[in-house]
C-alpha cells in the first residue's frame, strides 16, 4: 500500500513559512543575496522555475542560492531529505500580499501620528495665513510645464483684471494661439487685459486678429522698448522669466513686490501709445519713428544687437535702418553719423548746431563717436 505524503509535507511547509526557519536551514546570511522573494536574484529564478516545473529539485541546485531557502521558496522534503520542494507559488503571492498589507497599514498609521503630532506643534506658531503668505512669497518654476502649470491655475483664480508685458518684435502666431484659450476663459469672466507690446508688434497680423477676436476685452498699448516678459493677475500674483531662454520663472506674491510691479506697469501704460493710434511723426523729414528711436541707441553708445534686442527687431533690420540713417543725415562714417543724430536732436537733446560760433561746421562739442559692430563706444 502507498503511503500517503501529503500530511507530512504539509507539516513541512508550515514549519519552513515560520519566521527564522528558513535562515536556519539556509545556514547563510541574507546579506549575501539581497533581495526578496518578489525579485529574484537569476540563479534563484532558474532553480525555483525547475523546482516548480519538476515538483522538486535536487538539494545541491540549491547550494550556489540560500536565498531560495532563506525565503522559504524551496523546503525539505520529508520523504527524502536529499531533494527539496517548492513552496506553491499561490502561497508565495499570498504571503506577499499579506506582508504588503502590513507594510501599508504600518505607513498609515505613522502618517496619522506624524499629521497629529504636527498639527499640535503648527497651533504652537503663527496663524496658518500670515506663513503661507511669507513661504509662498517667491517660488520658482523650474521647466515649462510647471510654469504653465502655474499660469492656468493664476488664469483660473483671476477675477479682475490681468496685466501683461511682451518684449521683442512681431509677435508669432503658435504663442498667441498657445494662450488663446486662457485670454477667452478669462474674458468669459468679465476680466478686463492690458497688454503691452513695441511698435514693431503691430506690423504682426497675428496680433490684430487675436484683438479683433478678443473685442473690447483686452486693451493693447505700444513703446519703442519695453521691459522684460511680466504677467500680473489681479495685482496679487505676478510672474517673471528667471533667465533667457525663459525655463525658469519667479511666482510672486509678496505685496511689495507685486505693488511694486504694478507701479512700473502704469507709468509705461500712460507713456505707451495705443495700438489704433498712429505712431507720432519725428518732425524730420525722410526718417521714421523707429529710425529716430535707433538713433537715440546709437547715441547711447549701444551696439547694433542690443538695439535690436531692445526694439524688438533683428539685427539685420536693425542695420538696414542704421543704413538709411546714414544716408539720409549724409553721413560716411559711424562717427560722423553720432555728430549728425547730435545736431538734428535725434539724440532725444533739443539743441541745434552752433552756428556762427567760429566751431567747425558740423562739430557739435561733446557729441558722441558711434561705435561699429567691432569698436568699443568712444567719446
Amino acid at each position: 500500500m502507498l503511503r500517503s505524503r501529503s500530511g507530512p509535507r504539509i507539516v513541512a511547509l508550515q514549519k519552513a513559512l515560520e519566521p527564522g526557519v528558513g535562515r536556519a536551514m539556509a545556514g547563510h546570511g541574507a546579506e549575501e543575496h539581497p533581495h526578496g522573494a518578489d525579485r529574484l536574484c537569476d540563479a534563484g529564478d532558474r532553480v525555483y522555475s525547475r523546482a516548480v516545473r519538476r515538483g522538486r529539485v535536487p538539494r545541491e541546485d540549491a547550494g550556489p542560492v540560500p536565498c531560495l531557502l532563506e525565503l522559504a521558496l524551496l523546503h525539505p522534503d520529508p520523504d527524502d531529505m536529499d531533494w527539496l520542494v517548492p513552496t506553491a507559488p499561490q502561497e508565495v503571492m499570498t504571503r506577499l500580499l499579506r506582508g504588503l498589507y502590513d507594510e501599508v497599514s504600518a505607513s498609515q498609521r505613522r502618517v496619522g501620528s506624524a499629521v497629529a503630532a504636527f498639527e499640535w506643534y503648527a497651533g504652537l506658531g503663527p496663524q496658518p495665513q500670515a506663513a503661507s503668505a511669507e513661504g509662498g512669497a517667491i517660488r520658482v518654476l523650474d521647466g515649462l510645464s510647471r510654469i504653465q502649470a502655474a499660469m492656468d491655475e493664476a488664469t483660473e483664480a483671476c477675477t479682475t483684471e490681468v496685466l501683461t508685458v511682451q518684449p521683442g518684435g512681431i509677435r508669432p502666431e503658435h504663442e498667441l494661439t498657445e494662450g488663446l484659450h486662457r485670454a477667452l476663459a478669462l474674458r468669459g469672466r468679465g476680466v478686463r487685459m492690458r497688454d503691452l507690446y513695441t511698435h514693431v508688434a503691430r506690423h504682426g497680423q497675428g496680433l490684430l486678429n487675436y484683438l479683433e477676436l478678443m473685442g473690447g476685452a483686452v486693451q493693447a498699448r505700444t513703446l519703442d522698448e519695453v521691459i522684460d516678459r511680466l504677467i500680473l493677475f489681479d495685482r496679487t500674483v505676478a510672474f517673471i522669466p528667471a533667465n533667457a531662454d525663459r525655463t525658469l520663472a519667479l511666482e510672486l506674491r509678496h505685496p511689495a513686490l507685486v505693488e511694486y510691479l504694478g507701479t512700473v506697469f502704469e507709468r509705461l501704460w500712460r507713456l505707451a501709445i495705443p495700438l489704433t493710434a498712429p505712431l507720432p511723426d519725428t518732425g524730420i523729414e525722410g526718417i521714421s519713428h523707429r529710425e529716430q528711436s535707433i538713433a537715440a541707441l546709437l547715441a547711447e553708445g549701444h551696439q547694433d544687437a542690443v538695439i535690436a534686442e531692445r526694439l524688438g527687431i533683428s539685427v539685420r533690420t536693425c542695420r538696414a535702418h542704421i543704413a538709411r540713417l546714414s544716408e539720409t543725415l549724409g553721413a560716411a562714417s559711424r562717427t560722423q553719423l553720432g555728430v549728425r543724430i547730435a545736431q538734428v536732436g535725434l539724440d532725444g537733446t533739443s539743441h541745434p548746431a552752433d552756428v556762427g560760433s567760429g566751431a567747425e561746421p558740423g562739430f557739435v562739442p561733446g557729441a558722441l563717436s558711434l561705435p561699429d559692430q567691432e569698436s568699443r563706444p568712444v567719446r
